[in-house]
């Protein structure tokens, strides 16, 4: 029998156990209505679904924020820079075989326009065995970091990581799964749970006096929850593989996908690992925390959007000009956001170090500035994964991280002399030069065009320019006798008030950006979450 949007043979859901979930996922499972776990959306519920699931999402990636940097406020005052460096040596190295946890084959899931349960059941498997030999080969690698760093201590915290991988594998289809369906409630609330418990989980031993085992347990903890969650939410069992299902196409993309992972991974890394060999736990640990508090809303935006973006465009590759109006209101959106926290943070970042992370930390001050540029870099071209990957170009994708790397690595490299500040500083200039020539490559041949881009680009940047005059104003008149906290949430009001009123009313926005949030109403019609 012929599923009737995808001529594909029909899906039936399992019947397991496990389709009697938790209570607390009753109601999650509800959200996709009666269909199969696996089925494929239909084109009428795309506006619908996405715009509850974009509603969710953003509630949740702000919770997300708000109980990363409590979490991030508070461990940083418990534990001691070297205590983070030692979690970043190993990780950095490690976190190189998270991208192979799921082989990309959860965003070919996703991309691909129709798929079956067998289709589905085959990558779980092939997800499986992958978890199974990133978990023994992070084992073996133990010896290998403690003979790099010289540092026996991170033998058995690279032994005590490696369950993560086959956590983050056994969820990946089971996530993708819940994207494809568009149920962003259910994944907005198993990624809280998931965080909240890796948050207590972290706190509670770090006053206990267990050091940076506090932190290996919290990067366990977190995907073994998020797994279970996603299992009980969607109901789901996968079947057996088989041999002769259609996954080559899926394959390929994923391998893709996860050599542009590993290219990208690398080249981001490289400094920390550079830091750890040549500067020790001590400095790295500085860099790496200012490097966290400086990425995070960048991290959560983009996290929100990710998902969302690349779920929607994929159902409108084939229409063009749907296509170019959701990614350009989305990407408004986010500029909006992202170029705001760059000022801001270039401008308070010694305030910013002082109340995020506590005195201890101040020689983070300068390297958080010299990184604060990539927030906004990396605010406009991180966009253009929604636009490579909706359209199948992910050989493009894996080109541009090919040139990235080099760029990259040389920048470490000339700055590795100064310490932090230098590769911090190198880094920022890196990115920066290459901000033009991302664009126009990423968009070639798309229904985005350069004009479009930079025309989305600089109203909310130059607002922002601004709003950071306004707030040193607000400083220098108002809140220099003032202390940190206090001040920073003066210049935050000041900066946000004025970025949103020349925003929409000097440089003429207000008419899109009532457009979009217009979307956001109770009674909005569905196709208007496309056609904003």
């Amino acid at each position: 029998m012929k599923d009737r949007l995808s001529g594909a043979p029909k899906i039936v859901t399992c019947a397991s156990p496990i389709s009697r979930p938790l209570t607390l996922f009753t109601a999650l499972r509800g959200e996709g209505g009666k269909r199969s776990p696996v089925s494929n959306l239909p084109a009428h519920d795309i506006g619908r679904l996405a715009l509850q699931g974009g509603t969710a999402k953003f509630a949740g990636q702000a919770l997300n924020f708000l109980l990363r940097l409590l979490y991030i406020v508070t461990v940083a005052r418990l534990l001691t820079p070297a205590d983070f460096g030692l979690v970043t040596m190993v990780v950095a190295i490690t976190g190189i075989y998270e991208l192979f946890a799921t082989g990309g084959l959860s965003t070919a899931a996703i991309q691909t326009v129709a798929i079956t349960e067998e289709q589905i059941s085959t990558l779980f498997w092939i997800n499986v065995l992958i978890g199974i030999g990133l978990t023994l080969l992070c084992m073996m690698t133990a010896p290998l970091l403690v003979s790099f760093y010289h540092e026996p201590r991170l033998f058995w915290v690279t032994i005590a990581l490696s369950p993560s991988f086959l956590f983050s594998a056994l969820g990946a289809q089971h996530s993708a799964i819940l994207q494809r369906q568009l149920r962003y409630i259910a994944l907005t609330t198993i990624e809280t749970l998931a965080t909240l418990c890796g948050i207590v989980t972290a706190i509670i031993l770090a006053v206990k006096g267990f050091g940076y085992w506090a932190l290996v347990a919290s990067a366990v903890i977190s995907p073994a929850v998020t797994t279970a969650s996603m299992w009980a939410a969607v109901g789901w069992v996968p079947g057996r593989p088989r041999s002769n299902t259609s996954i080559q196409s899926m394959l390929h993309f994923g391998g893709t996908i996860t050599l542009n992972s590993l290219v990208s991974y690398a080249t981001y890394n490289l400094d920390k690992l550079l830091l750890g060999r040549f500067w020790g736990a001590d400095k790295l640990g500085i860099y790496g925390r200012a490097n966290q508090i400086i990425m995070l809303p960048t991290t959560q935006i983009h996290g929100a959007m990710l998902g969302i973006a690349l779920s929607v465009l994929s159902r409108l590759q084939n229409d063009p000009a749907r296509f170019r109006r959701f990614f350009l209101s989305a990407y408004s959106l986010v500029i909006s956001v992202t170029a705001p926290m760059t000022i801001f943070a270039a401008c308070f970042a010694e305030d910013i170090v002082l109340v995020v992370l506590g005195p201890q930390w101040w020689e983070a001050a300068p390297v958080f500035r010299f990184l604060a540029p990539t927030v906004l870099i990396f605010g406009i071209i991180n966009p253009t994964s929604w636009l490579v990957l909706a359209l199948g170009l992910q050989k493009r994708s894996l080109a541009i991280a090919l040139v990235i790397a080099p760029l990259c690595v040389t920048a470490y490299f000339i700055g590795l002399p100064w310490g932090p500040s230098g590769v911090a500083l190198c880094y920022s200039t890196a990115m920066t030069l290459w901000l033009f020539p991302h664009i126009i490559w990423a968009v070639r041949g798309t229904p985005i065009s350069p004009s479009d881009y930079f025309h989305a680009t600089w109203p909310p940047i130059i607002s922002a320019l601004i709003a950071g005059m306004a707030a040193l104003l607000v400083r220098h008149y108002l809140s220099a006798a003032l202390l940190p906290l206090w001040s920073l949430v003066l210049e935050g009001c000041a900066m946000t008030l004025v970025h949103v009123t020349t925003l929409l009313f000097v440089m003429g926005q207000k008419d899109l950006y009532t457009k979009i949030f217009s979307i956001l109403k109770p009674n909005a019609g569905e196709s208007r979450v496309v056609d904003a």
